[in-house]
Parts: structure tokens; sequence; C-alpha cells
């Protein structure tokens, strides 16, 4: 895929959902290139962003969060420690799931200078349907495992109930 199709599609599938996608330049020291949080969405530098991918998996930090501390995202209001790591695995694992939900190739968002060097091993992960953090998209209230949606005869994960928390 095209970058600029990928960017399109990430995009429009986040607006869709309610994640705001704001253009603006931003400084050099964003922890991911061209890309940084707030309470409104997802700041965006397209001039710096090195992997449109980064794109979803961020949105996956602001989906995992709950509506009321997502108001509080760029803020001081925020708590130092967040995101937490079951917040971080719950993104990587939204963030599949959204890669699946728009057809898109999982290298876009697990790409080789992401991930502390483990992209690999997740999409090998999640290829095999070993799905870590599960419990956590589950509990939020996002998503069934194989065995809870089968007792309420509803689709499994990577199917999303809703994307956002609540």
């Amino acid at each position: 895929m095209e970058e600029n199709a990928i960017i399109i599609k990430i995009t429009t599938f986040l607006k869709e959902i309610g994640i705001s996608i704001i253009e603006e330049e931003l400084p050099n020291d964003t922890f991911l290139p061209g890309l940084s949080l707030s309470n409104k969405g997802i700041l965006v530098d397209f001039k710096k962003l090195l992997y449109p991918g980064d794109i979803l998996h961020e949105a996956g930090h602001i989906a995992v969060t709950t509506a009321k501390e997502r108001k509080l995202i760029g803020t001081e209001k925020m708590p130092k420690e967040w995101p937490t790591q079951g917040d971080e695995i719950g993104a990587m694992l939204w963030s599949f799931a959204a890669a699946r939900y728009l057809k898109m190739p999982l290298e876009v968002v697990f790409h080789s200078n992401g991930y502390k060097g483990s992209y690999n091993w997740l999409i090998n992960s999640y290829n095999s349907d070993i799905y870590i953090g599960l419990p956590f998209l589950e509990w939020c209230g996002l998503t069934l495992s194989q065995e809870k949606a089968e007792k309420q005869n509803e689709k499994p994960f990577p199917h999303m109930i809703k994307w956002l928390r609540d």
C-alpha cells in the first residue's frame, strides 16, 4: 500500500470512530516522530511522521483510556504513570484489531523500528491467535474472547464490539 493511501485509510477510520486527527507542526522531541496525544485527539506533523502505522498505535492509547481520562490526555492532570504497561499492551492489541479491520498488512503498524525490536514476535503471536492483552480489552468492554463470544452467540476478537472505552 502507498503511504498516502495508508494515512487516508487510517485517519478516515479514526475520525469515523470519534478520534480526531489534528494536523500541526510539532517539536522534534515527541516520543514518536511527528506524533503527540492531547485531550483533543492525535496531533500529527505529517512532515515529521516516519511511520503511518504509529498513528493507529497512538489511537489505541486513546481508545483504551476511559472517557473520563481521555479528557485529561496531554494535561498536567493526567496521571504521570499513564500509559501503564497494561494500557500499552491493550493499545498494541487494539491496533492489531484495527489493522485487521482495515485490511492492512500488520507490518504497517508493527514496523521494524518499533516495539523495542519485538515487532516480529508480536506479528507472529497475533497471527497465531495468541492475543496478549485480550483480557484487558475484554474487561474494557471492547471485545470478547472466543469462549465468551460463543456463549453469547457473538463474534470473537479481533472483531470489536466498540472501538472506544466508556
